[in-house]
């Protein structure tokens, strides 16, 4: 049985995505990845399906913006 983990691109490297998971770091090949993805995404992985999760992206770059603002 698979068990669904989400991550966070942290970048890609040749032939692998690597994915950040609960401050690991794991590599997946890039085919895997949808064309539009890059790093600072979260994904979802199931098997051997990989999907960006737009809302938690969208809401993890606010956040990140919003604590730069405060940095500034």
């Amino acid at each position: 049985m698979n068990e669904n983990k989400k991550g966070i691109i942290d970048r890609f490297e040749g032939d692998y995505g690597i994915v950040t998971i609960n401050d690991e770091t794991e590599g997946f090949p890039i085919n895997l990845f949808p064309l539009e993805s890059k790093p600072g995404d979260v994904v979802e992985i199931d098997g051997t399906m990989i999907t960006v999760v737009e809302d938690e992206t969208e809401k993890l770059r606010f956040e990140m913006a919003d604590l730069m603002g405060d940095v500034l």
